[in-house]
């Protein structure tokens, strides 16, 4: 972590959402950048975060509520970062494929990739391949993520990626879910599958090359 920021990456990763916002707007008035207080405080203590979950060292209660802080720290940050055409690394969006409404993984997945500099789009739930589609059309992703939690419903991803290609829209899709492993993403033509969320930016990150 940053020296001068330690005590905004405490209050982060400690989930104190009112003291996250109170330091984030402290290092505006007091002259920081907003990128700065960004990529030197807010996102390094993000990592932190997705590192410990990852290796077990805290669970999702805990990443929830540092999520939970980082949107507070970005409510001020956000019209900044606007204001000065601050560039993300990337744009995903994330969905839940139809037939199922399971939504705990692809938030989580999310608030990584937020917390990792990517700008996310998440369409939801019961997703049809229409709204994908429609989705990629609209937001025009480097990444599209899907998600599903049952059997039943990961072999619609194929629905979705096959509807894709017909539309004539190559961007890379990433598949996730506790079904899902390499060898189905594989055979229904996904770039690739994560373990964990913070795989997940992993796999983000090698999709977009200048990430």
């Amino acid at each position: 972590m940053t020296p001068e920021f330690d005590e905004l990456q405490t209050a982060l990763i400690g989930g104190n959402h009112v003291r996250t916002a109170e330091m984030t707007q402290s290092f505006v008035t007091s002259g920081a950048t907003p990128q700065d207080i960004l990529e030197k405080g807010l996102l390094p203590a993000m990592q932190v975060v997705g590192r410990r979950f990852r290796d077990g060292e805290v669970f999702l209660p805990e990443v929830l509520v540092a999520a939970r802080a980082m949107k507070s720290a970005m409510a001020v940050l956000e019209p900044l970062l606007a204001a000065a055409k601050y560039q993300s690394k990337g744009k995903v969006v994330l969905g839940t494929v139809k037939g199922d409404v399971h939504d705990i993984g692809k938030n989580l997945v999310g608030v990584m990739l937020r917390g990792a500099g990517f700008e996310v789009v998440d369409i939801g739930t019961g997703c049809a391949a229409e709204k994908f589609v429609d989705a990629v059309r609209k937001h025009q992703p480097h990444v599209l993520g899907l998600s599903a939690l049952l059997t039943t419903t990961m072999t619609y991803m194929k629905t979705v990626i096959d509807t894709l290609r017909s539309s004539g829209m190559d961007v890379p899709v990433i598949v996730g879910g506790a079904p899902v492993n390499a060898e189905f993403a594989q055979q229904i033509g996904a770039a690739g599958t994560a373990r964990t969320a913070g795989d997940a930016v992993e796999l983000v990150h090698r999709l977009i090359p200048q990430a």
